[in-house]
């Protein structure tokens, strides 16, 4: 049986859940035994990505129910709500991430001392720059296949997590070749890039959230099939707005006015057909049909 989008988010969302688990555990664990800030702070930033997973899961539990009466459009806005509560986990880890870093770099500023990471600091980063890049490309494929919103947020937050590792990476390398305070601003520098990552999730869910339209060339390509219908003689106006990952359309077509009501409504059910046919992102299209007087035997002549 061929999966919903819906399935295929919630199964990339427990493959993602399970390699942060992981990751956060063998981090948190390396980072205090080999004494790297950089790592610890990589691991605070993994255990944020599980609770992260956990509340894009309920998005997208929620957002998959069907419509009911006190939401006749449907859930699908509860994904974006997940995303910008993703959006404020992330931004809250970087700004401790931060301010943990700045405290140590201070530290080492004062004494000039600061325990040097061990050797398997190094396996573990690199070990999660692996994991997290094969996690990125998984989570990116199900995002777009599934158009979810919430997904491609938790897939960034992976490519993020690729930068902030090779961060730490260089980082313990620095301190292990004399400049121990490479470590701490490693962990400063993981900071600014978590922080950049909230809040490019956070404005690309409130543009979902407040009737974004889904731009012209979606538009366009909308327009091209409803002027593919029969008795179609063109479109007047198209209006779309973005409703979580879904879209809504209003289209207004020219038809000839001489036809019949009956005419006139089969148009533009071929065109509301078609279109939420074609286009899997449409939740529903509205089609409303103009009469063109004029239009007659002698205009083709």
């Amino acid at each position: 049986m061929k999966k919903t989008n819906g399935q295929i988010a919630m199964s990339a969302s427990k493959y993602t859940l399970a390699a942060n688990l992981f990751l956060s555990i063998l981090k948190l664990f390396v980072g205090l035994f080999a004494n790297s800030a950089a790592l610890v702070a990589d691991a605070v930033n993994s255990i944020s990505d599980v609770l992260s997973t956990i509340v894009v899961m309920i998005g997208l539990k929620l957002a998959d129910r069907k419509s009911d009466k006190g939401h006749p459009y449907g859930h699908e806005r509860m994904e974006c709500a997940a995303a910008l509560i993703l959006s404020a986990f992330i931004f809250a880890t970087g700004l401790l991430i931060g301010y943990s870093g700045v405290l140590k770099a201070i530290e080492s500023g004062g004494d000039g001392e600061l325990v040097v990471p061990g050797s398997l600091a190094l396996v573990a980063a690199a070990i999660t720059m692996a994991v997290k890049e094969i996690m990125y490309w998984y989570t990116r494929a199900a995002a777009k296949k599934s158009g979810s919103s919430a997904l491609m947020a938790v897939a960034w937050d992976h490519r993020s997590d690729v930068l902030s590792s090779a961060g730490a990476f260089i980082g313990i390398v620095g301190a292990r070749i004399g400049l121990p305070v490479l470590d701490p601003i490693a962990s400063v520098v993981i900071s600014l890039l978590i922080l950049k990552v909230a809040v490019n999730i956070f404005i690309g869910a409130m543009r979902k959230m407040t009737d974004t339209s889904c731009g012209d060339e979606i538009e366009d390509e909308i327009c091209a099939v409803a002027l593919e219908q029969a008795d179609v003689l063109g479109v007047d106006r198209i209006k779309t707005r973005l409703f979580g990952d879904r879209i809504f359309v209003d289209i207004e077509i020219s038809a000839d006015g001489a036809a019949s009501l009956s005419e006139a409504h089969d148009a533009a059910q071929r065109v509301h057909d078609a279109i939420e046919e074609r286009f899997d992102q449409v939740k529903h299209c509205m089609v409303h049909v103009n009469p063109v007087e004029e239009f007659g035997p002698e205009k083709l002549e």
